[in-house]
């Protein structure tokens, strides 16, 4: 019966039968051409020879092999984030050592436009790898005539000196267009400072905020003198722009008498000086913050809106040495000693209005870990995932994504204040539990800078206008790559109430 119907269909309408077979059949055509190719790209991606050298090509999560195979949209322009990240903590770093010789980096004709002087622009085909690291895997280029050697940049990405590497990824931003006129942009070097015996501590602070460039902007100095269970001070300074220096390729820093220094070793010299808030002494802090190997989270820039949150961790794990002295007038209050203190120092830039956090690091043992997440203002997820990024004196060790962090509040002064939080996760023989023992913790209205300019109507929007900053003891225990861990050690956490 369908042939029948198929022959009338024809000779009743002939020249559109003839029309539709052919589109068919050059559909056909072109689908058997695009699992051809995508067949002989997969061959390629299976020998190391024709590829580029190796034995195991690695690609982004998530990219599917059939739209590899089809040419989709999907597998045209992927690319791996924080390469030189993968690249010097996983591929080539010394826990890998025993099963990984040598890893390359290589771009694969990617699609680029070039710009000519006359403004026409012309597509290429791009193709960029690191000649040293792409004869290393036994894939360098034949080269028919001249030298095919790395450059600086070359040298920099594969094998940065510590100096080199605090610039690369420590560096100050230019807000992004959109917001590039919004008063509330934030940029900041922090620092938090351990006493010996971790029952005092400082949170140092250079912040740079306003209409950075081109309006009014400036900078100020924040630092925070505690003690358990004791007396908190805060010591301000605050600079206009004129006395603002900062780089978008230097993570250097000076505002006023403030200065923040990457050294030649790549250490941070910190200079600070700033007057007490609510009193007549001056607060002098004077260290050395050496960073340990590797122990460095690579950030994250987060846009949603106009939230904009940018995060990163150039000293997960370090340690201080130096001073912190307070002044009255010309008398000295006393100087607290940093010898090997244990420190952190991380940078945040955006604009942070309405956006809320979770937020812990600590030094346990041989390990440190760096947990958190950033709500912004109008999310429509009852809560954003969590994560947990382990180092040990390797340097990275594994990230895990618990699905909550669970607390047990006690009440002050009407407001639910953690005494103990919980983290856990496994992922696959992995797993890991992060419990928090909170020993001191200090409450701070957000609300207060927005009732005193007037502000009421934003005031009230926020949801849960109280952040607290705490103190603690964090127990690590699980098992990681076959090995157990149980391991204890002070940190930092904050949340919101």
């Amino acid at each position: 019966m369908i042939t029948l119907i198929a022959l009338r269909n024809f000779m009743l309408r002939p020249w559109r039968s003839l029309f539709l077979l052919l589109g068919y059949s050059l559909g056909v055509a072109v689908m058997i051409v695009l699992l051809s190719i995508g067949e002989a790209l997969l061959t390629q991606a299976r020998q190391e020879r024709l590829v580029g050298g190796g034995q195991i090509t690695v690609l982004p999560e998530g990219i599917d092999v059939e739209v590899l195979k089809t040419g989709g949209l999907g597998g045209m322009f992927f690319s791996i984030d924080h390469a030189r990240f993968i690249y010097r903590q996983l591929l080539a770093a010394p826990r890998l050592a025993p099963w990984i010789a040598a890893a390359a980096p290589q771009i694969d004709t990617k699609l680029l436009y070039a710009r000519l002087p006359n403004g026409r622009e012309i597509a290429v085909d791009a193709t960029g790898e690191i000649p040293s690291l792409s004869r290393a895997v036994g894939g360098g280029a034949d080269i028919a005539a001249g030298a095919w050697e790395d450059d600086s940049l070359d040298r920099r990405w594969r094998d940065p000196t510590l100096a080199e590497l605090r610039d690369d990824i420590d560096h100050f931003h230019v807000p992004p267009p959109n917001v590039r006129d919004d008063s509330t942009w934030g940029e900041w070097h922090y620092f938090n400072l351990f006493s010996t015996d971790h029952r005092r501590w400082a949170y140092v602070s250079f912040i740079v905020g306003g209409r950075v460039p081109g309006g009014p902007w400036g900078g100020q100095i924040l630092v925070t003198l505690h003690e358990q269970d004791g007396r908190s001070r805060r010591f301000f300074a605050v600079a206009p722009s004129s006395q603002v220096r900062l780089s978008t390729s230097r993570a250097d820093l000076t505002i006023g008498e403030s200065t923040v220094r990457v050294l030649a070793d790549g250490r941070y010299a910190v200079h600070a000086r700033a007057h007490e808030e609510h009193g007549a002494g001056v607060a002098n802090v004077d260290v050395t913050v050496t960073p340990a190997p590797g122990a460095y989270f690579p950030g994250a820039a987060l846009s949603s809106g106009e939230a904009i949150s940018g995060y990163v961790v150039p000293a997960l794990r370090a340690d201080a040495d130096g001073t912190i002295c307070v002044t009255d007038g010309a008398e000295s209050l006393g100087c607290e000693p940093l010898r090997g203190a244990q420190a952190y120092h991380d940078h945040n830039w955006g604009v942070w209005r309405g956006v809320s956090w979770e937020w812990g690091a600590a030094r346990a043992g041989a390990f440190a870990i760096l947990y958190g997440r950033v709500e912004p203002p109008d999310s429509v997820v009852a809560s954003q995932p969590l994560f947990v990024y382990v180092v040990d004196s390797l340097g990275f060790l594994r990230v895990f994504r618990p699905r909550a962090i669970s607390y047990v509040d006690a009440p002050r002064n009407g407001i639910r204040v953690p005494r103990r939080a919980e983290l856990f996760d496994a992922r696959g023989d992995d797993t890991l539990r992060v419990t928090i023992r909170v020993e001191d913790a200090t409450i701070t209205d957000t609300r207060r800078p927005l009732i005193e300019r007037g502000d009421y109507k934003d005031a009230k929007r926020i949801a849960r206008p109280f952040f607290v900053q705490m103190k603690g003891v964090a127990l690590l225990e699980g098992r990681i790559a076959g090995e157990p861990i149980h391991a204890e050690g002070y940190g930092f956490f904050e949340t919101y109430r």
